[in-house]
């Protein structure tokens, strides 16, 4: 969900046929081994392994003529090897998609539209958050099946509050209670900044953005020009510049989250995914905790979710179809929330991961889905995101000139938009 690339040159297959009379098949060429159907799975996260794994040993023994195989390859290298795949033929059965690429490889048909399957076996996809199931569908069609999603949170150091005398952050804070707190945390002598302002879209601006009230991207244009967020992006900018965090330019080798691991940051904006990696942290497990995103104008907290897609040139599509439907089942979400690792997407599944780290108050992620806004995005996400660090990169190392930035930043993503129709 981070440091994406996009893969413009892989989508130049030639589209999915519809979906009719799909069968597991039978051959070997169909990927069919001994009377079993094969389907390959792919995915990033090798955190995400050991619960994958229970995961199909479930559904394989509800379905004991199909076998899944996992198919893990790092995330920098991820999409590349999926293009590589799709241009070769090879491509994974299932494989992991995100709200940044969806559309492009939609329009690109190369995915399986999953409408005629869900409304045949009759489906409610209304088990899973409404932002997620937007943020999969294009031109009204159905291309993923969502497994689960983050919202961000406050992470904060309770040690370090506990030596300003500073009470905890809970849902009454504001971006003045951030400010306040954050001069206050900041300690020179010891090394120590109040706050990490990480030029980071999803685990910081847009969700300030969201909550200025302004918006990255509607109706195919973009909204850096906004008011409201630039007072967005100014939130953050403004912590730099008075030296209550560290500068971007000294956070591109040791980023927010590793300064808040170290205690050298006492507050981080982070995902709820996250909290594993705290959790694995002694001191951070020890005082440590998370709060709710603090309001601007109105509350926000950015949702992201991955979502299980079937490739358009599967030759196992109806086996495929099956297990990304278990993915998007309760029992799937059940043994996904107790690994502990993310939350589960399925409505009423998320109780078993917020108890599964009880030093945490994991709650407050699923409190903030009722206010919630999707990861923007379009057809070609990643070439407008990728203008962002170039244009923010100075104000945000402590430089100035965040307004100014902004609304160049919006006339060339307005350029960028433009190529996309």
């Amino acid at each position: 969900m981070h440091r994406r690339t996009l893969l413009a040159g892989a989508l130049t297959a030639p589209a999915a046929a519809a979906v009719t009379g799909c069968t597991n098949g039978g051959s070997a060429a169909d990927g069919s081994r001994g009377g079993r159907t094969t389907i390959t799975y792919a995915l990033w996260d090798q955190l995400q392994v050991a619960g994958t794994k229970k995961v199909i040993e479930a559904f394989e023994a509800e379905h004991p003529d199909i076998a899944v195989e996992i198919h893990v390859t790092p995330f920098s290298s991820y999409w590349t090897t999926l293009k590589t795949a799709m241009r070769g033929g090879s491509a994974p059965d299932v494989f992991w998609m995100n709200a940044v690429n969806l559309q492009l490889y939609a329009a690109g048909g190369v995915l399986q539209p999953l409408d005629e399957f869900i409304e045949r076996d009759g489906f409610d996809m209304g088990v899973h958050p409404d932002e997620l199931l937007r943020m999969y569908t294009y031109k009204g069609t159905r291309y993923a099946m969502p497994k689960d999603f983050d919202t961000i949170g406050l992470w904060y150091n309770k040690e370090l509050f506990d030596k300003k005398g500073i009470e905890y952050p809970d849902e009454s804070w504001t971006w003045d209670t951030v400010r306040d707190a954050a001069a206050e945390l900041t300690d020179r002598r010891r090394g120590v900044h109040g706050i990490a302002a990480e030029m980071s879209k999803q685990y910081t601006y847009y969700n300030t953005i969201a909550q200025a009230g302004g918006y990255v991207i509607r109706d195919g244009r973009s909204g850096f020009g906004d008011p409201r967020t630039i007072e967005g992006l100014r939130f953050w900018t403004d912590l730099i510049d008075k030296g209550h965090s560290p500068s971007q330019s000294a956070m591109t080798d040791t980023r927010g989250r590793q300064l808040y691991l170290s205690e050298k940051v006492a507050m981080n904006y982070d995902l709820s995914s996250m909290a594993s990696q705290m959790y694995a942290a002694p001191a951070i497990k020890d005082h440590g905790s998370v709060a709710v995103l603090p309001k601007g104008r109105e509350r926000a907290t950015t949702i992201h979710g991955l979502a299980a897609a079937i490739s358009g040139k599967s030759r196992n599509t109806e086996a495929a179809w099956k297990f990304a439907r278990f993915l998007g089942s309760r029992k799937a979400a059940l043994i996904q929330a107790e690994a502990g690792v993310t939350i589960s997407s399925y409505r009423g599944t998320q109780d078993a991961w917020v108890k599964s780290m009880p030093e945490f108050d994991l709650q407050v992620f699923i409190d903030m889905l009722d206010y919630a806004v999707p990861y923007p995005s379009s057809k070609r996400t990643a070439v407008w995101e990728n203008l962002q660090p170039q244009l923010l990169g100075r104000p945000f190392s402590g430089k100035g000139g965040i307004e100014d930035a902004s609304r160049t930043l919006a006339r060339q993503m307005d350029l960028a938009l433009e190529q996309e129709k």
